[in-house]
């Protein structure tokens, strides 16, 4: 069916550093250095199943991976059938490893169309969404907090999803959805994750080796870095030991590619004023 070869066995057996999927930040010039500064994986914006039903081209324009790059697609729905109409649509490119279906947006504009962490406690629907994306050959991970409130983390619904759903790995922000970033991440839960056996992702407040370092005593297949990568692009080398550029440095080698392949304006502006800044703790900031 496919002319690309796709490696089903995503993280290979290792430990692995993923890019966050960020709204108007991830595009492919972030998405390119941030992987040549030491992220193993990276993930495109969300991109909405129902625009791209619609044919909107913007939201298409989301989901090209232009370079060799390993990336999943990331997309935001909840309708199996509008789901499958667009991996019929969708022709693999190299870099493209599989998508991703989030778990995770807190907005309310999308818990109100059942979308984001509304899908937490819907298993069904999530296997079935699931299930199209496997039907079709493709790899399938998500990307989850603990729930839309308190109330959700506290009854597990997490740990019911990751146990029912088969999916090539689970990304786990360590927060529900009505958090805010000023509160911690709790990472104990992932204790409790991982005793189901399947391959488990940390992420929420990942910014140093310490913590990496705990994490792996844990037990989790990697980590995925979002606020603190948007800060600082070769975060993923720097933890990892390996020498790296400059803030200032990666600002130059940013604009410069950037104007190289003509990225679109948002973007240069969201992660410029971003790249050596204090990491934010505004939930509107970062989805």
């Amino acid at each position: 069916m496919n002319k690309i070869i796709i490696n089903k066995n995503i993280l290979n057996g290792k430990f692995t550093f993923m890019s966050a999927p960020i709204e108007d930040v991830t595009d492919s010039v972030f998405r390119n250095l941030a992987h040549k500064y030491g992220a193993d994986l990276t993930f495109t914006e969300m991109a909405r199943i129902e625009s791209l039903v619609r044919n909107n081209q913007s939201t298409w324009d989301r989901l090209k991976i232009t370079d060799a790059v390993p990336t999943q697609i990331q997309l935001l729905g909840a309708n199996e059938h509008s789901l499958k109409k667009v991996i019929d649509r969708f022709v693999p490119t190299n870099g493209f490893t599989g998508f991703n279906l989030n778990l995770g947006c807190p907005s309310p504009d999308m818990i109100k169309l059942g979308y984001g962490c509304a899908l937490i406690k819907r298993i069904s629907k999530v296997r079935k969404l699931v299930a199209v994306i496997h039907d079709q050959g493709y790899p399938c991970t998500i990307k989850m907090r603990l729930g839309l409130n308190k109330f959700e983390k506290d009854k597990k619904v997490y740990i019911n999803l990751i146990d029912a759903v088969d999916a090539e790995f689970f990304v786990v922000h360590t927060r529900y959805g009505s958090q805010t970033y000023a509160e911690l991440a709790d990472h104990s839960v992932l204790k409790e994750c991982l005793k189901i056996g399947k391959p488990i992702v940390a992420n929420g407040d990942i910014d140093s080796l310490e913590k990496v370092e705990f994490l792996k005593s844990l037990g989790v297949n990697g980590v995925m870095i979002g606020r603190a990568a948007v800060k600082d692009l070769a975060i993923f080398n720097r933890i990892k030991g390996i020498p790296a550029p400059s803030v200032e440095e990666l600002r130059k080698e940013y604009v410069t590619l950037s104007e190289k392949v003509d990225s679109r304006f948002r973007y240069r502006e969201n992660v410029l004023k971003r790249l050596g800044a204090p990491i934010s703790t505004n939930k509107e900031e970062f989805k």
